[in-house]
């Protein structure tokens, strides 16, 4: 007789349990055998087989095992321990708003080591308070009561004021090495986050899978592609919960796909340990995910300034052309972007000698326009041997790329031809790699692109590397251990851009690098900036691109773009100066393109598109001041630079929906706390749309005027309300190619520069700061010299801003220069819209002053002198 498969004996043990309790089966079985001759086998068939642990079940699928049942458990001074016979679940609180679980099928929880949670956060802890009932056994923080069923080892988690914040909906499962956590989910709950997932910015309805994938020209619905970040945020009624489940290994996540009312997350292999955190608000969150997850480092300035790429500029001469197209035609720009054709043959760390003679040069003759030379290089290494390829050589030499099951170097098919990888999981191998880019760093090239890090191969269907290729842990805070590359494929990329960070620091420990990576895990914003990927140019990518922003900057990436214009295609000529409108008002502003295709510049199409492009662009450099505050900000809080509405106004619609789940919504977006973009929801449509207001008042951004309420409609006083009723204010906008709605918070003071053409320029003239007069009326501003790290040690310049509205008139507040980085202005230009003077007077610091009013209907304009002591401007 063959030897039976052991999963086939217990699912067959279990399958005979089930017909032992059927009098139907004694019925059969006795019609065949005398039942004392029956019992004492079905007693000695039992008896050879291994039952589930005490209180787990395990399911006619004997792989399925359930953790339902609390055997014993055991209090700790920041939380509690937890048994189901041998399985083991451990809740402690890291902080009085953070819960962290781990889950584990043996006695012993795995290793305590994560590539994207600082070990500080992790062996953080507060003292708990136990709370046991007679049915749960739990513990309290400040914040959060957590309580788990004595019967089914369910788990509540709930504010101090008992509003339940997340439930299991049923128990754990484990499936052989995979396991999957349900939760409930209520009608009125919404989730964002997961990254740059496309489809709308609420995850409801929709499943997800995180495995890092080449996805060139994704669409809507494709999934999965570039990036994994396992978190989302559970947003209900004004209140908001993040959940991170951190395990690099292929997971899933299904928000009521599957089950209407159930939500679920889980993982093919590897550790089951998540971390909750309460708010209570959206904002709270972020920023406290930012505290466990890292924040970006503060960017240089010059990467937020337009940047113009595509896949290639060549040769030398054509780069050199658009550099000076882009100064002849006065766009302002701060970057140009190289793709792989600078290389030979496509080999990273390479220069292409007959399309680049003079390589060092072309990037000198760069930085004398401002204009700073961003190049693409791309993780794999061309297998070159015996070639003097000094990146293969010394990679072998070093014994640092990724080996196959045997023992040998993986080599893989990609751009240069066969490809080997770098261990990126060995520190070694990262100090390695980032050695090699000091050649180029000191030739002045400003900033590395890391592509094709999912990582990318070509002519194999998983379109990656194979998943028992092996790799090998080799870093402080790990053991010292192989893993195969199912384990590590997701965070390849982001340990890859980790690498090039690190190395472009200890080449030059002053200057800030600039990173740009394709694929990334969780925490991958501690190391470089990132985009959307290969998208498409067409109108539905371009609508795409909102939401999958803003979910990229809930998930730690504050500093994000897409390719304007599409990669794949070449746009119609209005979809190019739209995408070029909205993208001036976005994080990175990079217009790119694949080759093949035609050409993508800003002056494409002739005079009048190329002058209402520039437009955009020269006021996103007169918005710099603004821009470069929120990345500051964002560096230290890890609130994103583009926003959602509910970010800032969680309570905006009357219900407590978030308001961006409403249709009209879809096309708007908040560049930091005060401006709002209100694009389209659909683009390419012809139609006036409704622009949804998160609060009662606002101005238009581009004329000054306040966006009047709309009047009342004659309806029936029966009939049931609309979206709009539950709104503070909504306005009507027809679409036009040449326009793109913008608005400005009540209350908002915003700093403005006089243009300049890249960001290296010191502005000429005046600071201008805009005030509209509203409630909570205030601004902020940062500013240092861009480049180094001086800023670290107080070479920068802070100030705040306040007003105040009465009915004796206005007065501004300027506050004082806080830092020792000087201002490059000595005046500045005090607009203030929404208030008109009666007299026309004005005191500065108490005393009269002669300085000109201008007030026209929108403004009235004054300007003072700033000499850094801060400043009380009284107008009546």
């Amino acid at each position: 007789m063959p030897l039976m498969n052991a999963s086939l004996i217990r699912n067959s043990c279990a399958r005979a349990a089930t017909l032992l309790t059927s009098t139907s089966f004694e019925i059969m079985i006795g019609t065949f055998y005398p039942r004392f001759i029956f019992l004492p086998l079905v007693l000695i068939f039992f008896a050879s087989v291994s039952f589930p642990l005490q209180g787990q079940t395990r399911s006619a699928d004997a792989t399925v095992v359930q953790l339902n049942h609390l055997t014993s458990f055991s209090a700790l001074p920041n939380g509690i321990d937890l048994r189901d016979g041998e399985a083991h679940m451990q809740i402690v609180a890291l902080r009085e708003e953070v819960v962290r679980i781990r889950v584990s099928r043996s006695k012993e929880l795995p290793e305590d080591a994560s590539w994207a949670v600082f070990k500080e956060a992790r062996q953080s802890t507060v003292t708990v308070t136990p709370d046991n009932t007679a049915g749960t056994v739990g513990f309290r923080t400040q914040a959060l009561r957590v309580s788990v069923n004595r019967q089914t080892l369910a788990l509540t988690i709930a504010d101090s004021g008992g509003n339940v914040l997340q439930e299991d909906a049923q128990p754990i499962e484990y499936h052989g090495d995979s396991f999957r956590v349900y939760k409930t989910m209520p009608l009125d709950e919404h989730y964002f986050g997961l990254g740059d997932k496309p489809g709308p910015l609420d995850r409801r309805g929709q499943t997800f899978t995180m495995w890092n994938t080449d996805e060139y020209g994704f669409q809507e619905s494709s999934d999965p592609i570039y990036k994994t970040i396992p978190y989302f945020m559970a947003f209900r009624a004004g209140h908001a919960l993040g959940i991170f489940l951190d395990n690099t290994w292929r997971s899933s996540f299904d928000f009521g796909r599957q089950t209407p009312n159930t939500y679920s997350l889980g993982a093919v292999n590897g550790p089951l340990d998540y971390y909750l955190i309460y708010g209570p608000t959206p904002k709270q969150v972020v920023q406290t995910y930012a505290w466990l997850t890292g924040t970006m480092s503060l960017p240089p300035l010059w990467s937020l300034g337009f940047q113009q790429s595509r896949y290639s500029y060549t040769p030398q001469s054509r780069v050199l052309e658009v550099a000076d197209r882009l100064r002849a035609g006065h766009i302002p720009a701060d970057a140009i972007y190289l793709d792989i054709d600078y290389q030979q043959q496509n080999r990273p760390f390479t220069v292409d000698q007959n399309r680049f003679p003079d390589f060092r040069g072309m990037i000198s003759k760069l930085a004398s326009e401002n204009i700073h030379l961003v190049v693409i290089t791309d993780l794999h290494i061309a297998n070159y041997p015996g070639h003097g390829y000094a990146p293969y050589d010394s990679g072998m030499a070093g014994n640092h790329f990724v080996k196959n099951p045997g023992g040998s170097v993986y080599s893989g098919m990609v751009w240069p031809g066969p490809s080997v990888f770098p261990d990126f999981t060995r520190a070694k191998t990262r100090d390695w790699w980032g050695g090699l880019y000091q050649d180029f760093s000191r030739m002045g090239i400003a900033g590395f692109w890391n592509d094709m890090n999912e990582p990318s191969v070509f002519n194999v269907p998983t379109k990656t590397m194979p998943e028992d290729v092996v790799h090998r842990i080799d870093e402080p805070g790990f053991m010292k251990r192989s893993a195969t590359h199912a384990e590590i494929h997701n965070l390849f990329g982001m340990e890859n851009s980790r690498a090039t960070f690190e190395g472009l620091k200890k080449i030059n420990p002053d200057s800030r690098p600039f990173v740009l990576t394709r694929a990334t895990y969780a925490g991958g914003q501690r190391y470089a900036a990132t985009w959307t990927g290969d998208n498409s140019s067409t109108w539905n990518h371009l609508r795409l691109t909102t939401p999958m922003l803003e979910n990229l900057g809930l998930s730690g990436f504050a500093l994000s773009g897409a390719d304007v214009g599409g990669f794949a295609g070449t746009p119609q000529q209005d979809l190019l100066t739209k995408w070029l409108e909205i993208a001036a008002f976005q994080p990175i502003d990079r217009d790119h393109t694949e080759k093949g295709t035609g050409d993508q510049e800003p002056w494409v199409g002739g005079p009048e598109p190329e002058s209402i492009r520039r437009r955009f662009i020269e006021e996103r450099y007169r918005l710099m001041p603004y821009l470069y505050t929120l990345a500051e900000e964002a560096s230290r809080t890890g609130v994103p630079i583009e926003r959602p509405l509910f970010l800032e106004f969680p309570n905006a619609t009357s219900d407590h929906h978030p308001i961006d789940i409403d249709p009209q919504v879809a096309g708007e977006f908040l560049l930091g706390p005060d401006i709002l973009v209100a694009a389209p929801p659909y683009p390419d449509k012809l139609d006036n749309y409704a622009v949804e207001f998160p609060s009662a008042k606002w101005y238009d951004y581009w004329t000054g005027q306040l966006v009047p309420k709309p009047a009342p409609l004659n309806r029936d006083a029966n009939a049931p309300p609309s979206a709009t009723d539950l709104l503070p204010l909504t306005t009507s906008v027809h679409p036009e190619v040449a326009s793109l709605p913008v608005f400005v918070r009540a209350g908002a003071i915003l700093p403005i520069a006089p243009l300049t053409q890249s960001t290296n320029e010191v502005p000429q003239g005046a600071l201008t700061l805009r005030v509209y007069a509203g409630d909570a009326c205030a601004g902020h501003l940062y500013l240092d010299d861009g480049k180094t790290n001086a800023y670290k040690t107080g070479a920068s310049l802070q100030m705040d801003f306040h007003c105040e509205v009465s009915a004796d008139g206005i007065v501004v507040r300027v506050g004082e220069h806080k830092g020792s980085y000087p201002a490059w202005w000595q005046q500045i230009r005090v607009e203030v819209y929404g208030w008109a003077p009666r007299k026309r007077t004005a005191q500065l610091n108490g005393k009269i002053t002669d300085a000109t009013m201008d007030v026209t209907p929108t403004k009235a304009t004054l300007t003072i002198q700033d000499d850094g002591r801060g400043a009380v401007l009284e107008v009546e």
